[in-house]
């Protein structure tokens, strides 16, 4: 599926409309080229769609759409694809701690798939050793030579071949790349429930999309929200009825007991410990299933948009 080259294709374009994405680049001593969508370029929604789009290195449509009423009166980010597995998991999933001096970001995008570094690449295969990597940054910094070399290394390129974006969550592009994950948490719950993900051969999610947070922390609490409790996934997949009707009622957000708070909320709860919080409520609002083997749809979860209202600051 070669996700690298389809990234960097994407990137190529975007450098030459730079101006119309509100993005600037630059590349550092090291070569590695530095896409910024957020921390210092002012970015919007054009530089969001675009970021979302190399996460998933191109192999997802990312659209803005009106929001249901009921749940938020604004915009949603609607998601589709055809390839869920190459697209969500090997590439957009944020499944890589970069760390460095004074430095920390979460890692996204078909870089993962050069480095491999996660157990998840196990159970899903789609590993690359391409000539160049492409990478997606959540973070309010640019990230130094350091990181980028050391990066570059752990996809098996030179820091010349290794384009990374970044975009702090509490951003335009930041926000609306994150909000784009909603067929990913669902496949990434499946995964958690040893559902096997090669049966599933497409997507579509929608999610609201919040206002820009006033910080990155206020950011990801609203990006969380977004999909636990407004989010919406339909998948397409060929299996027996009765292994949807045995792994669908565990998917959605609402099995976990810390359902029902803004997520913010639960993270003080737990002392501002990520991984005390209940795994399971990583996951959309409602999920759909609709089994292209059978004819045969099932429907998981609600929607609360309740705590939407309060997470957004609605007034």
């Amino acid at each position: 599926m070669q996700l690298n080259q389809r990234a960097a294709r994407l990137c190529d374009a975007a450098i030459d409309d730079a101006e119309r994405l509100k993005i600037d680049y630059a590349t550092l001593d090291c070569g590695t080229r530095l896409i910024d969508c957020g921390v210092h370029a002012r970015g919007g929604l054009e530089a969001g769609l675009f970021i979302a789009r190399v996460c998933t290195a191109g192999l997802a449509d990312v659209r803005l759409l009106p929001a249901p009423p009921e749940v938020w009166a604004g915009l949603s980010v609607m998601v589709t694809t055809d390839h869920p597995v190459a697209a969500c998991m090997a590439s957009q999933y944020a499944g890589w701690e970069i760390k460095g001096e004074k430095y920390f970001a979460m890692g996204s995008g078909p870089m993962r798939a050069a480095a491999a570094r996660e157990p998840l690449f196990e159970k899903i295969g789609q590993r690359e050793s391409p000539d160049l990597a492409v990478g997606i940054l959540e973070s309010g910094k640019l990230p130094p030579d350091e990181v980028c070399r050391r990066i570059a290394e752990q996809c098996g390129v030179a820091p010349a071949a290794l384009t990374l974006l970044i975009a702090p969550t509490s951003s335009q592009a930041g926000t609306i790349q994150v909000v784009a994950r909603s067929i990913e948490t669902a496949l990434h719950k499946l995964a958690d429930l040893d559902f096997d993900l090669s049966v599933v051969e497409g997507g579509l999610g929608t999610a609201p999309l919040p206002p820009v947070a006033g910080n990155d922390l206020e950011g990801v609490g609203r990006t969380n929200d977004a999909i636990l409790y407004g989010g919406e996934v339909t998948l397409m997949l060929r299996c027996d009825d009765a292994q949807i009707e045995e792994v669908g009622p565990r998917v959605p957000s609402s099995v976990s007991p810390d359902y029902g708070s803004p997520f913010l909320s639960i993270f003080e709860q737990y002392d501002h410990d990520f991984y005390r919080i209940d795994p399971h409520l990583f996951s959309p609002a409602e999920i759909r299933f609709v089994n292209l083997a059978t004819g045969h749809s099932f429907r998981y979860g609600h929607k609360l948009p309740r705590v939407i209202h309060e997470s957004f600051a609605m007034r």
